[in-house]
């Protein structure tokens, strides 16, 4: 493959071109893009020096795929305009076109197939893509009616500023100055800020807000009830999700871990009695998404499951999906991702899927006994 990376100094665009390196993905040609102060500089990569360009859409011709590591109004100005001059699959990692509904919104091992015959496909949200890997195996089973989920996500959701920021903010603690803050509302050392993107009408900030949208645009369920409370923590790159959900089906801790232990891109991490949890210490620069706490909800009772998820956000929630995609796309065989759809009952709420079953009896006892009495 010949790959374009746009915004390549920045955290996520580093990270494609590692997990490109560590994947083994055969590159023919890497361009890595970047802002004109960075253009002419050089990245030591897996190909050997690569020199930094300033990019533009006559700059990414030649090749078959090009990574928008960038801003989403970046995006939108230039996604379509690099797929008309040059035929590529552009993978954009803003936000910019995750709910249009021309552009699937693609996580490989979910919804792969629906990215046939595309050539812009969205990036999810990195807390989504995170959360979504633990909750599918689990929703293609007993299906998830509604699901509450409190995220503590790290600096590296703010990029690489964000990183540096905490790092500065650790030295100047250390040293006994003045915390300094720019990238976040609040200094985040020793502290936690629930507050990520702008706050809405509705009194939801738009980051907890992605998470509803996306995750019910890429299960295919626009009826599943969701709530997000987004919050910002001192850690460095991998972000932690509280999660209870409420299934249609009934559920019990060993149905989820018989879901879980098959799953792709899943490790089961839960022993509590041995201190044995997620962490996000521990699942940084981790592929797979770390699930353990699974406990029986003490609200929804047979119907509900309480988990906690930690995956790394730079990678699990945004580079690696992406590299994923287009190695999906490469390979072409869609017919090898068709996922075991959660059968269409599973739009109902438990109460009514009650209420489906109750009328699904009474009608065969009343077709049983017509056919009684007509014999």
């Amino acid at each position: 493959m010949r790959i374009g990376v746009v915004g390549a100094t920045g955290a996520v665009g580093e990270e494609i071109v590692h997990v490109l390196r560590d994947r083994k993905v055969i590159v023919d040609e890497l361009r890595l893009f970047a802002s004109e102060k960075s253009a002419g500089k050089t990245r030591d990569t897996f190909l050997g020096d690569i020199t930094l360009q300033t990019f533009s859409v006559e700059a990414c011709k030649g090749l078959d795929v090009v990574f928008l590591a960038v801003s989403g109004s970046f995006s939108l100005t230039y996604a379509h305009a690099i797929i008309e001059a040059t035929g590529a699959v552009v993978i954009d990692n803003s936000s910019a076109f995750r709910m249009d509904p021309n552009v699937p919104l693609v996580i490989p091992e979910i919804n792969g197939h629906t990215a046939q015959g595309h050539k812009l496909i969205a990036n999810p949200n990195c807390t989504t893509a995170i959360a979504a890997m633990a909750l599918w195996p689990i929703h293609c089973r007993f299906g998830i009616a509604s699901l509450i989920m409190s995220t503590y996500q790290a600096a590296s959701g703010s990029g690489a500023e964000g990183m540096s920021e905490l790092q500065q903010q650790t030295n100047s603690y250390v040293n006994k100055e003045q915390l300094q803050n720019k990238v976040f509302a609040y200094p985040l050392l020793f502290n936690v800020i629930p507050h990520i993107d702008v706050f809405l009408e509705n009194g939801y900030t738009k980051e907890e807000m992605k998470v509803a949208w996306e995750t019910r645009k890429i299960f295919g369920c626009p009826n599943m009830d969701i709530s997000c409370t987004a919050v910002r923590i001192p850690t460095l790159r991998a972000h932690a999700e509280a999660i209870t959900l409420e299934t249609v089906l009934p559920v019990t801790c060993n149905g989820v871990y018989s879901s879980l232990e098959s799953a792709i891109g899943v490790d089961i991490v839960d022993d509590p009695e041995n201190r044995i949890y997620p962490m996000p210490l521990n699942a940084s620069a981790k592929e797979n998404v770390e699930v353990g706490r699974i406990r029986q909800s003490l609200v929804f009772g047979d119907h509900g499951i309480d988990l906690f998820v930690c995956g790394d956000q730079l990678l699990r929630g945004a580079a690696l999906n992406a590299v994923l995609i287009a190695e999906f796309m490469e390979i072409g065989d869609y017919s090898r991702n068709a996922p075991l759809a959660p059968t269409r009952v599973f739009n109902l709420r438990p109460k009514e899927m009650k209420i489906l079953l109750f009328s699904s009896i009474v009608s065969a006892i009343l077709v049983a006994g017509v056919f009684i009495t007509k014999k």
